[in-house]
């Protein structure tokens, strides 16, 4: 197989990657963009093309991307104090990127076969205690149904998105890609269009059915500027689908309103997995929740568990 290294450029090269992560592998927008930057931080550390056009010496030379250049550029990240949990996405990405150039015949052999980066770290962010996310959600309720006047449109809003957070544990990026017709009310079951396209069930209990029979009837007054915010399960201020910015700085205000400990979104997913398999959930049934294509990344929750428990142990246990 030849090893084409003077016709493709940089630009065009990462265009036709990013068209296979996306149509072909089924990344999220968000998974496209960081693997595009790790792909531009691999090529950029590689030497520039000689003999050729000015116009083009910019380009890299992909015959110098061998396993020796990979090791080398994680080397150098590791020792600018990288975190391990970017190493290994970094790895990841150079890996899809090495494959994908070697099928379409832009290098002669994947030097990303024998690539090898550390495992990311097993430990995971704070979790709320079930009485603080208790404290989050009473205090968006409180805030959304004030008696003293009409309910705040926006105010409802976050009430439901919070409580569809933590009821579900969906990602950020998953609740804001709801459309209204992914929601059951009637068997309160919400579809989810997860990582690589994958489609899930995931139920909500009563407090998240309230907060969405409250919103759904401000939604339908709130106007839409397009047919994709038209079927927009959240809607921003000026008519289009919530952004997942909106969605994390509305869950920072939240958790200071309610006095608790800062998190994003994702905190408060992890602590639903946690609080799930706190009250006896087994973890083959959270893993189909929070959509885990690994039980291994599940299985991380576990961690946390029994830390809690030996801390209950140590505190409450006369012979601890």
């Amino acid at each position: 197989m030849a090893t084409r290294t003077g016709r493709d450029g940089d630009g065009p090269l990462l265009a036709d990657f990013a068209v296979f992560l996306s149509a072909q592998r089924g990344h999220s927008a968000h998974t496209v963009r960081a693997y595009l930057a790790d792909v531009e931080s691999l090529l950029a550390a590689l030497p520039r093309r000689s003999g050729v056009e000015p116009a083009t010496s910019h380009l890299s030379d992909l015959t110098q991307l061998d396993l020796s250049a990979l090791r080398g550029w994680l080397a150098e990240q590791s020792a600018r104090g990288m975190a391990r949990a970017t190493l290994a996405r970094r790895a990841a990405a150079a890996r899809t990127f090495t494959a994908w150039a070697h099928r379409t015949g832009h290098l002669r052999i994947d030097p990303g076969l024998r690539l090898q980066a550390p495992r990311p770290d097993s430990t995971i962010p704070d979790v709320l205690a079930i009485e603080e996310a208790a404290a989050v959600l009473d205090q968006a309720r409180a805030t959304a149904t004030a008696d003293d006047g009409p309910a705040d449109p926006v105010a409802v809003r976050d009430w439901c998105a919070l409580e569809l957070l933590y009821a579900t544990g969906v990602r950020v990026s998953e609740l804001v890609g709801l459309d209204v017709g992914d929601v059951d009310l009637r068997e309160r079951l919400v579809r989810v269009l997860g990582k690589g396209g994958k489609e899930r069930m995931v139920p909500f209990g009563g407090p998240a059915a309230r907060a969405l029979e409250a919103w759904l009837p401000v939604r339908r007054s709130w106007p839409a500027r397009s047919g994709e915010a038209e079927r927009a399960l959240l809607r921003g201020r000026r008519g289009g689908r919530l952004g997942v910015r909106q969605v994390r700085d509305m869950v920072h205000r939240s958790t200071a309103l309610a006095g608790v400990r800062d998190l994003a979104p994702h905190g408060l997913r992890h602590s639903t997995a946690t609080h799930l398999l706190s009250g006896g959930s087994d973890l083959r049934s959270v893993q189909e929740v929070l959509g885990h294509a690994s039980l291994t990344t599940t299985q991380r929750y576990t961690h946390v568990s029994a830390e809690r428990l030996r801390s209950a142990f140590s505190q409450a246990h006369p012979r601890a």
